[in-house]
């Protein structure tokens, strides 16, 4: 069976529309056929799909339309090299539409994370140690958070993170959209 589908008819803003259309994605995966739609109405979304098949694009895209409406964002990562690979994909969408995004990871220098997030941010994207220092020193407030990520969450707990997510979920309003 062949799929018809394309990106126009999943709810997509037309601006972000034109940034896919210019970055040459034609067809969407099955998992953002899925998600898209239900994730641009606000529903809480758990997705599984095997790597390489779209994951970031499928909370991505929503969550870029969102900011455009004034909804901020947070996305926790398992790992340094996967929160700056989702954060290049979120600046090739985000960017020309000028969403900002920040990505806080340990091993990269907190002062210089902590200026971009003075700058406002809609979307931050982070390892669940880096954002747990940043709460403690006050430099990042989620009370604005409209819209949470748990990228990889069955990774995360894997890795030990329970811990850590508890407290970032302590520190979002309970008033959100969560999406794993």
């Amino acid at each position: 069976m062949t799929r018809s589908s394309n990106f126009r008819n999943l709810g997509i803003a037309p601006n972000i529309l034109a940034i896919l259309d210019r970055l040459d994605f034609k067809e969407p995966t099955p998992i953002q056929e899925k998600s898209i739609p239900s994730s641009i109405e606000g529903k809480d979304l758990v997705g599984i799909a095997q790597t390489g098949t779209g994951k970031t694009l499928a909370f991505g895209i929503p969550m870029i339309q969102a900011a455009l409406n004034g909804k901020n964002g947070l996305v926790v990562l398992p790992t340094r090299e996967l929160a700056m690979q989702v954060y290049q994909a979120f600046n090739q969408i985000g960017s020309p539409l000028r969403v900002r995004s920040t990505v806080v990871i340990g091993g990269e220098s907190i002062r210089r994370q902590i200026f971009s997030l003075q700058r406002n941010p809609s979307i931050i994207l982070g390892t669940p140690g880096r954002i747990i220092d940043l709460l403690k020193q006050k430099a990042v407030s989620l009370d604005k958070i409209k819209i949470l990520v748990l990228d990889e969450a069955d990774r995360m707990l894997d890795m030990g993170f329970a811990p850590q997510l508890k407290q970032i979920l302590q520190m979002v309003p309970k008033e959100r959209q969560t999406m794993l």
